[in-house]
């Protein structure tokens, strides 16, 4: 792991299907989240651990994105894909 790098675990929300939120890999990681958040979000079920730099690829999100989320709230929210209709 690299000074740039950051440790993270995603955890998918059971109330929103393509919800997840990336959280800091640390002891009690939804004690300082927003309360209406985590009343959205319902009980986080862990799906991965990763560790993210700016060289990471994700596959529906920016990493960088996710970083500074890590950063500056403690967290960062992934909802859902839109879904389109054919235009």
């Amino acid at each position: 792991m690299t000074e740039s790098s950051i440790r993270c675990s995603v955890y998918r929300s059971p109330k929103k299907d393509g919800m997840y939120i990336y959280v800091l890999k640390i002891e009690q990681p939804f004690e300082e989240l927003p309360e209406d958040l985590m009343k959205q979000f319902g009980e986080p079920g862990h799906v991965m651990d990763l560790v993210l730099d700016k060289d990471r690829k994700l596959a529906r999100v920016n990493v960088l994105d996710v970083i500074n989320g890590l950063k500056e709230k403690g967290y960062y929210l992934q909802m859902p894909p839109s879904i389109h209709g054919s235009e």
